[in-house]
């Protein structure tokens, strides 16, 4: 879920709540639908964000970018190394 569309539910929400009031008087069940609202939409963000952390497709990406950081290390201490000697070659000014 987007924080985008999470936002705009939450405002929806506010407003729905607010339409709901029976009175200007009882701000605290327009609080306390907001703090329903806000645990609920909690609750399906992390359920949502745990579906997709352990979902087939996020593990082979770590596993990936895994692989590939250490072939990145390898290649740079490789360039260190070619540049070291590079320097020690060239005359001094």
């Amino acid at each position: 879920m987007k924080a985008s569309l999470l936002l705009v539910l939450a405002c929806t929400a506010v407003l729905a709540a607010g339409a709901r009031a029976d009175a200007p008087g009882e701000p605290e069940a327009l609080v306390r639908k907001v703090q329903e609202y806000a645990q609920k939409a909690t609750a399906m963000a992390k359920t949502a964000f745990s579906v997709v952390q352990e979902s087939e497709v996020a593990q082979q990406a770590r596993r990936w970018l895994a692989d590939n950081a250490d072939l990145a290390k390898q290649r740079l201490a490789w360039l260190k190394e070619q540049l070291a000697e590079l320097w020690k070659r060239m005359p001094a000014a």
